[in-house]
């Protein structure tokens, strides 16, 4: 006890911090804390205890700029898949319904002679969107509503003064999907296509585009949702990614991106009722076409020819149906497959190819994986009957 109090005596302040701690009412405890933190640091070979125990200083590298992610990562990133995202300006030109035939006949010649009336002029506007170069030759990936109708396409590439024409090489309107061809002078640079399937709701992932014509402007997000069925204008999407990355108008046909610098959709649509809701089309559905889109300039689908609808519970209280399983036929086209094969409507279709149809998206599907030219069979189910019947598929008319 009398060593502990001599190193009380041995510095003034300990002395006080542990008086103060007996005087308002503590124990010994207090002031045998403060007194042994001193010996503890005089052991240590410091003169205080806030030099026993340095906080360590955070430096400017140490900082991540998002959680779990380098100060660096994607601003490399960004440098390397950068060059590859391209600016794309569109044309459209819109014919104005004029009198031309009206005025070139000769009677109204005759009656006018050189003074004919001034017509309305064609309309002519301008588009903007994004793309990303998928193969060092100049093919390139974006929206198809971003070059539809356009007259003329050009493409901006990083290094380059000028732009470059593009030809539309394929469209399909069903899935927003495009592909353009620019010839340049040397290879280009390109990004990795990605697998979208394996993206996960959460995942940090970064949006390069031209919003309002700001070129390469980047944002920065998270995978919000998957899967998502959004109408937008006149068209549905069924299968959309939702991030909260800014997208804009402009950015539309650019890459969204993981931080390995993958695509892993192709930015399309944005919610200007809402704050944060940005959508993009899955990287697997355009791979799934793009070489269709190449080589044949379209989409080649199978068809079935018929309308379809779930089996609800007064659909099958009124065709008088044991179950809700299937798709119920609401209309047969006029020479389609299923014409030429006897489908009627009301006919609910219950296996393809012994597959089990449980529903109209079930389907859907089941012919969506078939070849044209392929014969199928279904299992129908009619007025109290199970009937079979075989199609071939045919091309859907565009």
């Amino acid at each position: 006890m009398a060593w502990f109090w001599n190193k009380l005596a041995q510095n003034k302040v300990y002395a006080l911090v542990a008086l103060i701690g007996l005087l308002l009412g503590g124990t010994l405890m207090a002031g045998g804390i403060a007194a042994y933190s001193y010996v503890l640091a005089s052991k240590a070979g410091y003169s205080t205890p806030a030099q026993a125990a340095p906080l360590p200083t955070a430096t400017a590298a140490s900082v991540p700029a998002v959680p779990g992610v380098g100060a660096n990562t994607i601003a490399d990133m960004v440098d390397r898949v950068g060059p590859a995202v391209v600016m794309i300006n569109t044309t459209v030109v819109q014919k104005t319904p004029g009198f031309d035939s009206f005025f070139n006949d000769p009677f109204f010649r005759q009656f006018f002679g050189n003074r004919l009336p001034s017509l309305p002029r064609d309309r002519v506007s301008h588009g903007l969107g994004s793309g990303f170069i998928t193969s060092s030759d100049g093919y390139i990936l974006t929206n198809e509503h971003v070059v539809e109708g356009a007259s003329e396409v050009q493409v901006t590439v990083v290094g380059y003064d000028k732009p470059f024409p593009a030809k539309v090489v394929g469209t399909d309107r069903e899935l927003d999907l495009a592909i353009l061809k620019i010839d340049a002078p040397k290879p280009l640079p390109t990004v990795a296509l990605g697998d979208s399937d394996k993206t996960r709701v959460g995942e940090w992932v970064v949006a390069i585009g031209n919003p309002y014509g700001l070129d390469h402007t980047v944002t920065v997000g998270v995978v919000s949702a998957k899967g998502r069925p959004v109408p937008v204008q006149d068209r549905i999407y069924k299968n959309l990614l939702q991030t909260d990355a800014a997208i804009n108008p402009g950015n539309s046909g650019g890459p969204l991106l993981n931080l390995q610098g993958e695509v892993i959709g192709i930015n399309t649509a944005v919610n200007a009722e809402g704050q944060g809701l940005g959508f993009a089309i899955p990287i697997n559905t355009a791979k799934e076409v793009m070489d269709q889109l190449r080589t044949k300039g379209k989409v080649v689908r199978p068809w079935l020819g018929v309308s379809i609808l779930d089996v609800t519970a007064d659909l099958q209280q009124y065709f008088k149906l044991p179950d809700r399983k299937g798709a119920i036929i609401g209309e047969v086209i006029s020479g389609s497959p299923a014409d030429k094969a006897g489908l009627k409507v009301g006919d609910v279709i219950r296996k393809v190819d012994n597959q089990p149809i449980e529903n109209a998206q079930a389907l859907v599907d089941a012919i969506a994986k078939k070849k044209v030219g392929q014969t199928v069979g279904l299992e129908i189910y009619r007025n109290g009957q199970t009937i079979f019947r075989l199609v071939k598929i045919a091309e859907k008319p565009n």
